[in-house]
């Protein structure tokens, strides 16, 4: 009798246990990269998404989300006999972001490098050329995001290729569809995917989504990826989604007494803060990169504002600890610029600091980012587990602090401990900074911003954009104005003046900060820049000079421009006038500029005829004012 054959029992999380079995391209994909197995958002999502259903996945940072959705898509493409016909859509992925959507294509494009029709197809297309047709379904990807290119350019591109899978911004695919040569059929589009899709869902993506699903068939498999979606989930008729299945991936721990804990981040990520005032925080920052083992060789620094961000980014370097350089990265960078310095940060071999705004915080899967830190808590408590969330990805260890200023900020961490995120004091380095070193870095920033006019300017308008975004901050009860010590702050920032705003106003603060600098003296390090401010400076003086002289001559300041003026000293920084005041404003300020000018240029007997005509026209006016007045008094005693 011949003996039986030996029968290999699978590991019940290996990609072979899987069913149906992926493909041994897939396979191959993954084993290369080194997947041994899946994760458990992966295993759950590809049981389900695989098949007929919608899905609803709720996992926490770093948990493989991308390849849950990217592995269903690619297979539902491949699986019929004939290759999609020409302009026709048949899978979108949308994000919110365009380092996050690029991220999204640079994986497809890895992944499908191993199937080797698609492979091939890509390979043969050079330059302009229309692609080929096929015999056999393939898969063709577009990337479509805002600012690298013009929407004209995406249609030429999608007329060329005719790709079947679109990886986009909301905005560009939105533009891109509406093009009558864009087809997604019923019975040919296969499956929407919305990654970060509580962002996705948000009122500021609310237009241009609701367009893209007008063009979309209501016959499709859709799938919400995000690591927050409790709010998301009420807004899911939006996305025409039937009977959703909800994978729900949390982490829980044991604490001490033998209680479990859910958690919203991975257990290799260790979540701290630090209490600290504004005048140590960057210090501090510098001590924990120096005692921090192993040295970090990725960190990411948040603020809750872009100008923030474009100052520190130019002055921390100057109290950095050796060996560490900078990169920045927020929304009012050009778009070539921010995807250069991405590139410059993920592919960097020596110790780099990303300063970012929130634009990092969502889904970017940056490798081997060891610190994570928060100089300001996020105004949305919602968006810190996705800060935190850059780092502890795919299993390793991370750190990720935020700095709390000492007071009713400190309540900060009650609140993210009802919101299952809680956080410890950082220990272990411990981070104890001088009053003299924070005294010192200080004394870094400001003698930098004595240097260069363009720093000093930066430092002023980061301070108040800071302040803004403190007033808006959602846990109002914790972070409140009235308890900020502004002194200590402006040492932090490395001010040389507290800039002027309404929200000062009954403060007993010396603007001046007891440094008595003339800051107007402040010059631009760039000769070019500091020689056309003087020129300007000059020019403003005379035309100011000019002005007073021609309002004087008009019977005293007054009109539209002074009634901006007092409108403009008793309103909040944070309270702007409306468009069509400030259109207004700015046409009056040009009219009294062109007749200052042409005042200037009078000779001394046109100036005496020019005064004569506005005492009358003055006079004129208060003589209807007088009319206009009696007319009223007279209206009056006829009603009563």
């Amino acid at each position: 009798m011949a003996p039986e054959p030996t029968r290999i029992k699978k590991a019940p999380r290996s990609w072979d246990a899987l069913t149906p079995p992926l493909a041994q391209w897939i396979l191959d994909y993954l084993s290369s990269s080194g997947f041994e197995h899946p994760t458990p958002v992966q295993k759950s999502c590809l049981e389900i998404f695989r098949g007929n259903k919608d899905v609803v996945v709720e996992a926490v940072t770093g948990s493989g989300k991308t390849l849950a959705f990217l592995i269903p898509t690619v297979e539902k493409l491949l699986k019929g006999d004939e290759p999609a016909k020409r302009h026709h859509v048949q899978a979108i992925i949308i994000s919110p972001t365009r380092e996050l959507a690029s991220q999204i294509y640079n994986v497809l494009l890895t992944l499908i490098k191993f199937h080797a029709p698609s492979e091939e197809l890509l390979s043969h297309i050079k330059g302009d050329e229309k692609r080929p047709t096929t015999t056999q379904p393939v898969i063709v990807p577009q990337l479509l995001v805002g600012g690298t290119t013009k929407a004209a350019e995406d249609l030429s591109t999608f007329l060329r290729l005719s790709p079947n899978i679109l990886v986009g911004t909301p905005g560009r695919l939105a533009e891109l569809l509406s093009s009558p040569y864009v087809k997604a059929p019923t019975g040919s589009f296969e499956c929407l995917v919305m990654d970060e899709a509580d962002r996705l869902l948000d009122l500021g993506f609310s237009q241009e989504l609701t367009r893209i699903l007008g063009y979309l068939p209501k016959q499709r498999r859709t799938g919400l990826f995000s690591a927050s979606l409790s709010e998301a989930v009420e807004k899911l008729i939006l996305v025409g989604m039937l009977y959703p299945h909800k994978i729900t991936v949390r982490v829980r721990s044991l604490k001490d007494g033998g209680v479990i804990e859910e958690r919203k981040t991975p257990m290799s990520l260790q979540l701290s803060y630090i209490v600290t005032p504004t005048s140590k925080k960057m210090p501090a920052l510098c001590e924990l990169l120096e005692k921090l083992e192993p040295r970090p060789q990725r960190a990411i620094v948040f603020f809750s504002t872009c100008f923030a961000v474009k100052y520190f980014s130019r002055v921390l370097p100057g109290i950095l600890p050796a060996g560490f350089s900078v990169a920045s990265l927020h929304g009012k960078l050009e778009p070539q610029v921010r995807e250069k310095n991405f590139e410059r940060f993920v592919n960097a071999t020596s110790p780099t600091i990303l300063l970012t705004t929130d634009i990092a915080a969502r889904g970017l899967d940056i490798p081997q980012v060891d610190l994570v830190v928060q100089h300001d808590p996020p105004t949305d408590t919602k968006v810190f587990i996705h800060r935190c969330g850059r780092a502890g990805r795919a299993g390793r260890r991370g750190l990720a602090v935020v700095m709390l200023q000492p007071g009713r900020e400190e309540g900060y961490v009650e609140l993210l401990a009802v919101r299952k995120t809680p956080i410890t004091p950082l220990d272990k380095p411990l981070i104890s900074v001088s009053d003299a070193r924070a005294d010192w870095a200080a004394a870094k920033f400001r003698s930098q911003a004595l240097a260069d006019r363009e720093i000093y300017m930066l430092a002023q308008r980061a301070f108040v954009s800071w302040t803004r975004s403190y007033i808006e901050h959602q846990a109002s009860s914790i972070f409140r104005m009235a308890d900020l010590d502004f002194l200590d702050l402006a040492k932090g920032w490395g001010l040389l003046e507290l800039p002027k705003m309404p929200e000062l106003k009954g403060k007993d603060l010396d603007r001046t900060l007891g440094l008595g600098v003339d800051t107007e003296a402040i010059p631009f390090r760039e000769k070019l820049r500091e020689k056309k401010r003087q020129v300007e400076l000059a020019e403003w003086k005379a035309e100011k000079a000019a002005r007073i002289a021609a309002e004087r001559a008009e019977g005293g300041a007054g009109g539209i421009e002074g009634v901006e003026k007092k409108r403009r000293k008793n309103e909040a920084w944070s309270a702007k006038l409306d468009q069509e005041d400030l259109k207004v404003a700015r046409r009056e300020k040009k009219r009294v500029k062109r007749e200052a000018t042409r005042f200037s240029e009078m000779t001394e007997d046109e100036k005496k005829e020019h005064l004569k005509l506005n005492e009358l026209l003055v006079q004129v006016r208060k003589e209807v004012k007088t009319k206009e007045k009696e007319d009223d008094e007279d209206f009056e005693g006829f009603a009563d």
